[in-house]
């Protein structure tokens, strides 16, 4: 719940990286994404680990939609570990900063032709196609490039996790996908194989994200597993790839009780064994894994701003930032730890709702939780803030995005700069009067 660096001093001031909170706030002011990048070596150096010692062929691919930068694929270079971009945007920023097109998955539930022919054309692993109107753009821009492009078909395979609703994409009802149902899948795999200019290498499936249960993954696998056999005794043929996504859950709040993911990937790997027919080469296991890598590396620091208790005794602490660099308690009611900088655990403490600067009642950052008595001037820290909250940041009421500051060993490092008041205009163009 917090980054495995964190720690706090006898006066109760917190760090994270060997770095004091209240210097990173200093020098780079607030709001402040701070990311430990001893947490994030340790979640992919394990999953990294952990795929090694199966017994099957696997592949990690980080979600860049949960955090990226020009910073952070260049960091993820040091691994031998993919990239799962889901737009032209996140490709660029990735092939920018010199990582392998290769080791691209090109995901997205709709793609525009300019995206689909740039991913063409910087050659990455493969495209993964979600719609039948993609596949037939896929097709027709890769026989004008005289490509065979590789490609996997995303199907909803009806399977149910256990998590919110706007976080919950493998029912067959989502907009995600070839349904397994009523014959959509049988159709895009026809003609997927069919094409002269396509190459099938395989299935994906995603089913959800923040999942604290095993179940759904084994039983995703186990369905894709089961459709190629379906394929395989139709036609012959057999996947080279089946990616089960990613989703896994990280510690938000004291309940939430992420499981052990090893033996969750041992039965995946026996199944993969198992339900490979004779004859036919074991297909390689692909994982997305995104929040579960940063989630718990990042912190944002806020100050406070005002407190104040309204009629009916509701007390709200407000602080400089809000749904602009957190979205996800407006948007889907996630819940957050938090803390106060430089106070300790035996100081009288209140029930309070900390609310954000954005012109919006929704805009509330932790609904009554218990804090010590705060002051205005104040840094307020929240935890597991890094997955989603840059990569979900708006300019909403003309406010510049935080900066995002990586921590190791006593020192800091900007990766991404805070924006300023002349950044919101940059783009703007002034009204001329007509001639």
């Amino acid at each position: 719940m917090v980054p495995d660096s964190f720690r706090t001093d006898e006066s109760h001031s917190m760090w994270v990286g060997g770095v004091r909170i209240a210097d990173l706030a200093e020098q780079y002011g607030t709001p402040l994404y701070v990311m430990d990048e001893a947490s994030m070596r340790s979640r992919i150096e394990s999953y990294v680990s952990l795929l090694s010692d199966v017994r099957v062929n696997a592949q990690v691919f980080y979600a860049g939609k949960a955090f990226l930068c020009s910073a952070m694929a260049q960091w993820l270079r040091q691994w031998p570990v993919g990239l799962d971009v889901v737009s032209a945007g996140e490709l660029y920023t990735a092939l920018s900063s010199g990582f392998d097109p290769e080791s691209i998955a090109f995901h997205g539930n709709i793609k525009t032709a300019d995206e689909i022919r740039y991913a063409i054309q910087a050659g990455v692993r493969y495209i993964v196609v979600d719609s039948l109107a993609e596949l037939q753009m896929v097709e027709e821009l890769a026989g004008k490039s005289d490509r065979r492009v590789p490609i996997l078909l995303r199907l909803t395979p009806g399977i149910d996790a256990h998590t919110h609703a706007f976080i919950r994409t493998g029912q067959f009802d989502s907009k995600f996908g070839f349904a397994m149902a009523d014959g959509i899948s049988d159709q895009a795999v026809t003609l997927a194989l069919a094409s002269p200019h396509l190459d099938l290498m395989g299935f994906h499936a995603h089913v959800g994200s923040q999942i604290l249960e095993t179940e759904p993954f084994v039983a995703n696998a186990e369905t894709l597993l089961e459709y190629a056999q379906v394929w395989h005794r139709k036609s012959g043929w057999w996947p080279q790839v089946l990616d089960i996504g990613g989703g896994f859950g990280v510690r938000y709040n004291a309940e939430d009780d992420p499981p052990p993911l090893r033996p969750m990937f041992e039965r995946i790997a026996q199944k993969f064994e198992a339900m490979t027919p004779p004859g036919c080469s074991v297909p390689q296991l692909a994982i997305e894994p995104g929040r579960s890598i940063v989630g718990e590396a990042g912190v944002t620091v806020y100050r406070v701003g005002a407190i104040k208790t309204v009629p009916g005794g509701k007390c709200f602490i407000s602080v400089d930032g809000g749904m602009g660099d957190n979205i996800r308690p407006a948007l889907y009611q996630a819940k957050y730890a938090a803390g106060l900088d430089g106070h300790g655990p035996d100081e009288a403490r209140n029930v309070v709702t900390v609310a954000g600067r954005y012109c919006e009642t929704g805009d509330v950052l932790l609904s009554e939780v218990t804090l010590p008595e705060a002051k205005a001037g104040d840094l307020l820290v929240t935890f597991v803030t890094g997955a989603y909250n840059y990569s979900m940041a708006s300019n909403y009421n003309r406010v510049p995005r935080p900066a995002v500051v990586l921590v190791a060993n006593g020192q800091s490092h900007v990766w991404v700069q805070r924006e300023s008041w002349q950044d919101l205009v940059r783009l703007d163009r002034l009204m001329h009067s007509p001639s």
